[in-house]
């Protein structure tokens, strides 16, 4: 998922020492480790919301719908993620296409556009290049090697909910938000286990996901809590310097009455 500046910049720019974690957990394409087979299929939709603490009486919202699909292209199968943000007004709105590999996540396509600007990428094992088969593409010439094959940032509540989760485990993931800095291994770190409530009252027992880092003299933190059972993301907390963010997974599927848009 595109995560909101501060966080992107803190993660992308942090550099980590995966020994200094202990037992260590890397999530390397080639082992296949990602539990590919957990992921569903369907319409899925979250509440996003953010509050600072200069601001307590107003809170900036997002409604945010994933529609994953599984096809099969030039002979190889394959999930496709089509994900619309919406916003309270139209410049908040969001329009993200991803192709992935069903045999491990490994990205293939991604592409974003915002406000009419499109960046839409070719991704690989070893690089990443701006598609020349995409009209207006503002990032047709861009182009970054890779040392080894990564993970769609944009996708991390797909890729989360593919992880081994088990208590006492850290993940390192090699994550990659598209167009930007080289990709950086980021460390999550399963803190133990808790049954929450969903919205309609159901109690489901989760796993604890964090991660954590300090950028120029401010502490960020993120939260999942992610159901032991069904591998299903369901909500999200996040702290920042000036204030923080939460992201809850609503019931069922998003209505029809909403628009669909192709990729």
């Amino acid at each position: 998922m595109k995560k909101f500046t501060p966080v992107i910049i803190f993660l992308m720019y942090c550099s980590v020492s995966l020994t200094a974690f202990g037992q260590t957990d890397t999530i390397r394409l080639k082992d296949k480790r990602l539990l590919t087979s957990v992921l569903k299929p369907g319409l899925n939709q979250y509440l996003v919301y953010f509050q600072t603490t200069n601001t307590k009486k107003k809170l900036v919202f997002w409604y945010w719908l994933r529609d994953i699909k599984t096809e099969t292209r030039n002979g190889e199968k394959v999930f496709t993620i089509a994900q619309n943000w919406f916003g309270s007004d139209t410049n908040m709105y969001r329009k993200v296409y991803s192709i992935n590999k069903m045999a491990d996540f490994a990205p293939v396509y991604h592409s974003e556009t915002v406000m009419n600007k499109t960046n839409a990428y070719n991704w690989n094992d070893d690089k990443i290049t701006g598609a020349d088969s995409i009209a207006d593409n503002s990032k047709k010439g861009f182009s970054l090697d890779f040392k080894e094959p990564n993970l769609n940032w944009n996708l991390d509540i797909e890729t989360f909910e593919m992880l081994p989760l088990a208590a006492g485990k850290t993940f390192a993931i090699n994550f990659y938000d598209a167009g930007l800095d080289p990709p950086q291994y980021v460390l999550y770190k399963v803190i133990g286990s808790e049954t929450i409530s969903t919205l309609n009252n159901d109690k489901v027992d989760c796993w604890k996901l964090f991660t954590e880092t300090d950028y120029k003299g401010a502490h960020y933190t993120e939260t999942y809590w992610i159901s032991k059972k069904n591998h299903e993301f369901l909500k999200e907390e996040d702290t920042y310097k000036g204030g923080f963010r939460y992201k809850v997974k609503m019931l069922g599927s998003a209505t029809d009455m909403l628009p669909r848009f192709d990729k």
